[in-house]
């Protein structure tokens, strides 16, 4: 049987394509990110970037994002190994890792539905960060699952 792109090539060695069809749209990536002055660790909100389709979860202006939300990251091979916020079930970091694909990836089972069927994704669970003031986005933090901080 033969092995599958991610199961054979790294992150720098895929095409464009592969790269792209990598993404499981969960859009965690697209979230507001909350960092410790102190400590240096993040927090993870319920808020989304303005660009986002959170029904989607699609960015709405996916080629341009960058002009328009200039913090927004593009994700590169190089970058996955250094952003400490990449979450654990993203496909990216998990090629990267050596861990595969979960069953549930769109690769894997054909579906690519099944991300936020199975609640992997944030569809159903955010709001845009145009809605919330600065000051009140503490007030947003969850962790990966959607549960309230301790």
């Amino acid at each position: 049987m033969a092995r599958e792109f991610w199961q054979t090539k790294s992150l720098e060695e895929m095409s464009a394509r592969e790269w792209e069809s990598l993404c499981d749209g969960c859009a965690k990536c697209c979230l507001v990110k909350l960092e410790d002055e102190d400590s240096g660790e993040i927090a993870y909100t319920r808020l989304h970037c303005r660009l986002l389709d959170s029904g989607l979860c699609q960015c709405s202006d996916y080629e341009n994002r960058k002009a328009k939300v200039p913090d927004c990251v593009i994700l590169t091979p190089e970058k996955v190994s250094q952003l400490k916020w990449m979450p654990k079930s993203c496909a990216y970091r998990r090629v990267h890792e050596g861990r595969g694909l979960p069953d549930w990836h769109h690769l894997v089972c054909g579906d690519r539905e099944r991300v936020h069927t199975d609640g992997h994704s944030v569809r159903g669970k955010v709001v845009s960060e145009d809605t919330v003031l600065d000051e009140d986005q503490i007030d947003w933090i969850i962790d990966w699952e959607g549960n309230p901080p301790d």
